[in-house]
């Protein structure tokens, strides 16, 4: 069963962020790593195991995939996928 995908506030903010970070230099590669980072957000709702623990966090539903340079971060809920955050890559979650 397709588990409902939600974004938190502070995913949303970090898209955003990072969507004016990259325009800056060109908006056809912001609107690329934007609509990439929906698009696997998305695929989370069939397979919400594909991405890896986080290993900061060390809890099997707290997971990550990478996107291009983006770690896009999500918890798996017994009715719906949550966005927690997407940061760069080289950087560790604070926990």
């Amino acid at each position: 069963m397709a588990l409902l995908v939600v974004w938190s506030q502070t995913a949303l903010a970090d898209v955003d962020a990072i969507a004016a970070y990259i325009h800056r230099d060109s908006p056809f590669y912001a609107k690329a790593v934007v609509e990439k980072l929906l698009a696997t957000a998305q695929s989370l709702n069939e397979f919400p195991k594909a991405g890896s623990a986080v290993p900061e966090l060390n809890q099997e539903n707290i997971r990550e995939r990478f996107v291009y340079s983006y770690r896009l971060i999500y918890e798996i809920k017994p009715s719906q996928i949550e966005v927690l955050t997407v940061v760069h890559g080289k950087r560790l979650l604070e926990v």
